[in-house]
Formats: C-alpha cells, sequence, structure tokens
C-alpha cells in the first residue's frame, strides 16, 4: 500500500503542526521530535484514508484513544462529509484538539472526553486506534461503541501477528511502509 497525505491537505496539516509545537512547548502534549510528527502523526494516519471510501455522508467515525488527534484530525480534514469523533481520557489533549476544530477550521472533529469503558456507546459506522491497547481490549471498546457490523481498523507495528485474534473477529492485515520508521500494518478487524 502507497501512502500519500492529499496535496490539498498541506496547508492545514501544516497549520496543524505548528499548534502543536507551540501548545506542546507549554502543555507536554508529546515527547515524540518535531522532525517526526510530520511522519508519525500524519503520514501515518494517511494509511486509513483508502478504508473510509465506503462510508456514507454523515456516517460517523471514531478514533478511540486520539491523544493530540491522529489520526482524528487528517480523517475529518480528508472527510468533511463524515462526523469524526476523537476520544480520550486526557483533558488537556481534547483542549487541544478543540482548538485545532477551531483554529484550521475543521467543523466536522469532535473531541469526547472519558473513558471508553465508561462513556455511553457512541454508536459509530467506522472506527480506529492507534497504539491504544491489544487487540482483545481494542475489540472489547469496539463492541461497545461501534454499530453491529462496523469495522475497526488498528494502526499497528509488524509484531501484531504476536497477539491472538480475539474468538469471533476477523483480521485483515493490511500492511504499508513509513519512509523512517519502517513497516506498520493497518489491522481491519471484523466481526462476522
Amino acid at each position: 500500500m502507497d501512502i500519500r497525505l492529499p496535496t490539498d491537505l498541506s496547508a492545514p496539516l501544516g497549520r496543524f503542526l505548528v499548534l502543536l509545537d507551540r501548545w506542546n512547548r507549554t502543555h507536554a502534549l508529546t515527547a515524540l521530535p518535531a522532525a517526526d510528527r510530520r511522519e508519525e502523526l500524519l503520514l501515518d494516519a494517511a494509511s486509513l484514508l483508502p478504508f473510509l471510501a465506503p462510508l456514507p455522508r454523515g456516517a460517523r467515525v471514531a478514533d478511540l484513544g486520539t491523544g493530540m488527534g491522529s489520526p482524528a484530525v487528517v480523517l475529518a480534514l480528508a472527510r468533511p462529509d463524515l462526523e469524526v469523533l476523537g476520544v480520550d481520557a486526557s483533558a488537556k489533549k481534547l483542549a487541544f484538539l478543540r482548538q485545532v476544530a477551531l483554529e484550521l477550521p475543521v467543523p466536522n472533529l469532535q473531541a469526547v472526553h472519558g473513558r471508553l469503558e465508561a462513556l455511553p456507546p457512541l454508536g459509530a459506522d467506522w472506527g480506529t486506534a492507534k497504539a491504544l491497547g491489544s487487540l482483545e481490549q481494542l475489540v472489547g471498546w469496539w463492541a461497545r461503541h461501534g454499530k453491529p457490523g462496523a469495522p475497526f481498523h488498528a494502526l499497528k507495528g509488524v509484531d501484531w501477528a504476536m497477539e491472538p485474534i480475539p474468538d469471533g473477529w476477523l483480521a485483515i492485515p493490511h500492511p504499508y511502509s513509513l519512509p523512517k520508521r519502517g513497516r506498520r500494518v493497518v489491522l481491519e478487524l471484523r466481526h462476522p
């Protein structure tokens, strides 16, 4: 899979990185070096864009454990016709995400504060998470927040195959590579 950021997103994603750098100086949002942020936060998120294609206008997308908005910001900018929820338990990271939604602007991006096991069900049509938990944890949270039969896409490293696939779930790997960070996989999880 060839990963590219859409050229029309260059300007808003550049503003996102500038805003992140400014906030990070005061709020310590990430330890990721500034030189690695474009690849790790934006290009990695772009691996999910082809999987949004089948979603109809108005569909609800949930990024579980969004942190500073990766991949939620990229998804919301690429598909302004979708409702994108960035869900996280960190109030300061979601304060940043709200500021991003205002300044870029990204009107279809909403910050949702709370722990995944305590939030009311989100009723999402499509979901994702990056570096959030084991496959068992992810499908447990998705069973609560996704609509029945809705797919979930986990951004994982190449060692994902060492994790057991939860009973009743189908896992379809979609490998890709990042220029510096190397091989990764979008693991598509479905409950047939």
